[in-house]
Formats: structure tokens, C-alpha cells, sequence
């Protein structure tokens, strides 16, 4: 019994669900995302409240009933409050600039480094060394979040580079602290 894909999904008001078939769209403030189910799987909708159900008991279908089910709650809420990545830039003359919807980065190469705006999301800057990366699809925003710290991932021995806000990064030690250790004779 998939735990995850039995529990009900619940919605504001002002978001708007509509099921056509295996089509469901929903619809709210921030925008629009649609999901398509697979063959092995049914939804029924009752006043403010989805539930998903499948057909047969086999593994794959379970598995497939909890991630349709969290995919299309995931649409729900981020159509009403949008997804959103933090980045940072460490390192000494690093730093990136909103270029019309494109950013322009100055990590360290011989080049400024600029990555194209996809569409369904939006990049928000601020100052020179923080990025917001904003949309509605949570996958997408990931996807996007992950390819721009990927330009310039972090050094392990002084974390220059693009890293999500927050994260903990395990510097190497360099040569001459190892060579400072303790002699063993």
C-alpha cells in the first residue's frame, strides 16, 4: 500500500483544477502546470479534495501511484506560491548581473559566462553575488538551479565557485597542513 500516494490532496479556492481524462491542469495566481497520468493510475475529484487511485497491485504501479500523487501536489502548491532556489557566488572578484532575463557570470575564466533564461522560470539577482532562480515547476527549478551551480562548481580546497545558499561544503586540507601533522615514529 503506497502510504504516500492514499493521502488526499487539498486546495485553496482560488486555485482552479480541471480533469480531462488523464489531463489534470491547474490553474492559480502564479501560473499554469499541467500533469499527465499514466494508463495504471485514476483520479477522483471531490469538492476541494483530489485523490489518485490505481489499478492493480503490482510494485511498479505503487510506486508510480505515491509519485503522481506528490507531482500533482507539488503543481498545486507551487501555482500558488511559486518554487524558488537560492545560489551564492564565493570568491574574490566572482560575481553575477542580470542581463535583460539572461545571467551574466564572471567566475574565474578568461570569459564572462552567460546562461540563456529557460522558459517557466525566473532569475531575480541581488546584489552581485546572490541569485534567485523562481518558477512553478519544482523539477524545473531544481534542474535550472542545479546547471547554473554546475558553470563553477565549488573548490574543495578553498570553495570558490556557485553554491546553493546555505550549504555546508567539506574543505580538503591543503599540503601544508598535512605536512604540519604530527611526525610518528
Amino acid at each position: 500500500m503506497s502510504k504516500i500516494g492514499t493521502k488526499v490532496i487539498n486546495w485553496p479556492s482560488q486555485i482552479k483544477i480541471e480533469i480531462e481524462g488523464k489531463k489534470v491542469t491547474i490553474k492559480g495566481s502564479a501560473g499554469e502546470m499541467t500533469v499527465t497520468l499514466p494508463e495504471s493510475l485514476s483520479i477522483l475529484q471531490k469538492e476541494s479534495s483530489l485523490v489518485l487511485q490505481r489499478t492493480s497491485e503490482e510494485k511498479k504501479i505503487k510506486s508510480l501511484h505515491g509519485l503522481y500523487r506528490q507531482l500533482i501536489n507539488n503543481a498545486v502548491i507551487g501555482v500558488e506560491k511559486p518554487w524558488e532556489k537560492q545560489l551564492e557566488i564565493v570568491g574574490t572578484g566572482y560575481n553575477v548581473k542580470l542581463q535583460g532575463e539572461d545571467l551574466v557570470f564572471k567566475v574565474g575564466y578568461i570569459h564572462p559566462v552567460v546562461f540563456k533564461k529557460p522558459a517557466g522560470v525566473k532569475f531575480q539577482t541581488e546584489g552581485n553575488n546572490k541569485i534567485k532562480v523562481i518558477g512553478v515547476d519544482k523539477q524545473l527549478v531544481g534542474q535550472v538551479a542545479f546547471q547554473i551551480k554546475m558553470i563553477k562548481k565549488p573548490d574543495v580546497y578553498k570553495g570558490k565557485g556557485i553554491k546553493y545558499l546555505g550549504e555546508k561544503l567539506r574543505i580538503k586540507p591543503g599540503k601544508k597542513a598535512k605536512a604540519a601533522g604530527p611526525v610518528t615514529q
